[in-house]
């Protein structure tokens, strides 16, 4: 059984993505890797950007569970998705490889 992370309602993305953050925060930095991590998302972001702006307009996918904040024609959410994504790829490649 699955817990119901709706009881957030229009805020259940917004947890979701602090709380993941939160996670690549925590092993970016334990892994010394925060700089290195920012530089590659501030590359990856404008890509991320024009694709998640692309895919949610042909409607691709429709969020529900959101604030109904949009910025830059995307809602806040998907901004965040968009840092920590490759943040918590990263953290965990750090945690893992780091230093070899």
């Amino acid at each position: 059984m699955r817990p119901d992370i709706s009881v957030f309602g229009r805020y259940t993305y917004l947890v979701t993505e602090l709380f993941w953050g939160t996670v690549a925060l925590v092993l970016l930095q334990r892994a010394g890797a925060l700089r290195k991590a920012a530089v590659t998302i501030l590359a990856l972001y404008p890509i991320a950007y024009v694709w998640d702006r692309y895919t949610l307009a042909v409607g691709v996918f429709d969020i529900n569970l959101r604030t109904g904040v949009d910025v830059a024609g995307i809602p806040i959410e998907e901004h965040l998705f968009m840092a920590v994504v490759p943040g918590l790829v990263l953290g965990i490649h750090e945690t893992i490889f780091g230093g070899e």
